[in-house]
């Protein structure tokens, strides 16, 4: 009934084909759990929508303004100075000061909540349009939060904000139907380029009910699945979108030694040997995973953050799927094969258990594919599926087939520092390496994004030692998944970023640029 309802109202204002309607329907995934309040998390992952933010990064990750028009870093890296925009209000009309944004600030620091501002010592109001943020540490990914957190009303917060936001973005929410659909407009104060769609519903339906609705024609763009992304729907085509939206297995690092934390056991005493985390990088076939479980839409995964600014190259391996020589690796550190086929070392039986969300079918089959892959190898891996739950009551001690991808090079960190190991899902395999850890240091106090990532990079791989398969191997990057979506054929929403993990609708970053093709061509830009 409702996705009738939307339809209709759609064909009053005229024909889809003809590309003159000023609003679009798309069903492009979920809707967050906590609702559109950025001082609890929404808008991590891509444009907030409903709200500004200071910084932003273009489709080359170049750092620029939005509600900013400049900042400052002082010597020592603890101050940073923002200088705001003078003639930017929020959707009710009021204005929005530095007040707005010390309150925002302020606000996500006491929000316990995704949002960790535990280095942000003090931030202040000089006048009304500028704004010093007090590091209690120099910390380079700082930034981060300039670009990410979308800036809330004073005047207009209250507990009911994340269901009613006010904000400064490109689009107001008018109605939010849990579980059904969410209505936007454009906002009328908005100071930046005015989005061309006046009006955005978006569909919260199940994959099938989408891709039914896509062969209907009731929506604009769907994402799909790689196994529905071959199908042929008139009058809409495939648009495929890179992402460092990456699936790995992370492998405990350290030996079964009966330590616990919180009753839960720690380390693995097959996969904390770095000649079994070796083997399995090399001997999995990235490629074939690619083309059979993804169907072609993706590309090899090697690291947490493949081709962002702060990715090193050199983790890149050249000939996936050599058995021979992961064979070699596995022979030259002792592993022997028993009469069963299975290697073992000291006693111990080269077997270990993955565990996968049982309600993820890509990950399923990637935890499937991968054990079946490193099988010859004379590795028996076991695969489970469990619920979160579940599987966080052996995080530690089995190997997990994890997701990940950010534009936020602090995820490194939160990987693999020692600092953070067993600390919730960061570091969940107890990673440390002292010569990582002090890169990981010398990137968080740089002054420039620049000479971060150069330290960044030497944490995966400085030619001796790192995180990456090059070096100590504590995961087995297995692919980056690309985002797939059926778009209207006229329909252009002009270049993108490298997509990260799928939360929070990262396609919608750049709306204010999508538009219907006036001579109805094919885009050449897709």
């Amino acid at each position: 009934m409702l996705l009738i309802s939307c339809v209709n109202q759609d064909k009053n204002k005229g024909d889809r084909k003809e590309g003159q309607k000023d609003q679009l329907i798309l069903a492009i995934g979920g809707e967050p759990d906590n609702g559109f309040d950025p001082t609890t998390g929404w808008g991590q992952y891509a444009s907030p929508l409903f709200q500004s933010t200071l910084l932003k990064y273009d489709q080359d990750f170049n750092i620029v303004n939005d509600a900013a028009v400049d900042y400052k870093v002082s010597e020592d890296g603890l101050k940073w100075t923002v200088q705001l925009r003078d003639d930017i209000k929020f959707s009710d009309g009021e204005p929005l000061t530095a007040n707005d944004v010390v309150f925002t600030f302020k606000t996500a620091k006491n929000s316990a909540s995704i949002v960790d501002l535990t280095n942000l010592s003090e931030v202040e109001a000089i006048d009304s349009y500028t704004v010093v943020f007090t590091l209690n540490s120099r910390n380079s990914t700082f930034i981060h939060h300039l670009t990410s957190l979308g800036l809330v009303p004073e005047h207009a917060y209250d507990n009911s904000y994340n269901e009613n936001p006010v904000g400064s973005g490109p689009y107001i929410l008018v109605q939010w139907d849990r579980g059904q659909q969410l209505i936007l407009k454009d906002n009328p104060y908005y100071y930046g380029k005015k989005p061309y769609f006046k009006k955005l519903i978006f569909l919260f339906l199940s994959q099938d009910a989408a891709f039914a609705a896509a062969k209907a024609g009731q929506v604009d763009m769907v994402s799909v699945t790689p196994s529905l992304a071959e199908e042929k729907v008139e009058g809409m085509k495939l648009l495929s979108l890179k992402s460092v939206d990456n699936r790995g297995v992370v492998l405990p690092f350290v030996p079964n030694e009966g330590k616990t934390v919180n009753g839960r056991a720690i380390g693995n005493n097959v996969t904390s040997d770095i000649a079994i985390r070796k083997a399995m990088n090399i001997g999995v076939d990235r490629e074939a995973l690619v083309n059979g479980i993804l169907k072609g839409y993706g590309t090899p995964a090697y690291s947490i953050a493949d081709h962002l600014p702060w990715w090193n190259p050199e983790s890149e391996i050249k000939n996936g799927g050599d058995l021979e020589k992961a064979k070699e690796i596995l022979e030259d550190s002792g592993w022997q094969e028993n009469k069963n086929g299975i290697r073992e070392k000291n006693g111990v039986k080269a077997e270990f258990t993955l565990l996968y969300p049982s309600n993820d079918r890509t990950r399923q089959s990637l935890s499937i594919a991968f054990a079946d892959m490193i099988r010859p190898l004379g590795i028996k891996v076991t695969v489970k599926g469990k619920n979160w739950k579940g599987i966080e009551k052996e995080l530690h001690s089995s190997a997990v087939l994890f997701g990940l991808g950010s534009h936020d090079p602090l995820e490194l960190y939160n990987a693999y520092s020692s600092k953070v190991k067993g600390q919730g899902y960061n570091n969940s395999n107890y990673y440390a390496n002292e010569v990582v850890d002090a890169y990981f240091e010398k990137a968080l106090s740089a002054t420039s994004q620049e000479q971060a990532n150069t330290y960044w990079k030497k944490a995966q791989w400085d030619g001796k030692t790192g995180f990456s398969n090059k070096g100590d191997a504590p995961w087995v990057w297995l692919v980056n998944i690309d985002h797939l979506f059926l778009v209207r054929e006229n329909l252009i929403i002009g270049p993108q970023k490298l997509q990260p993990h799928e939360h929070d609708w990262p396609i919608t970053d750049f709306i204010e640029n999508w538009h219907w093709e006036v001579n109805k061509k094919r885009s050449k830009e897709q």
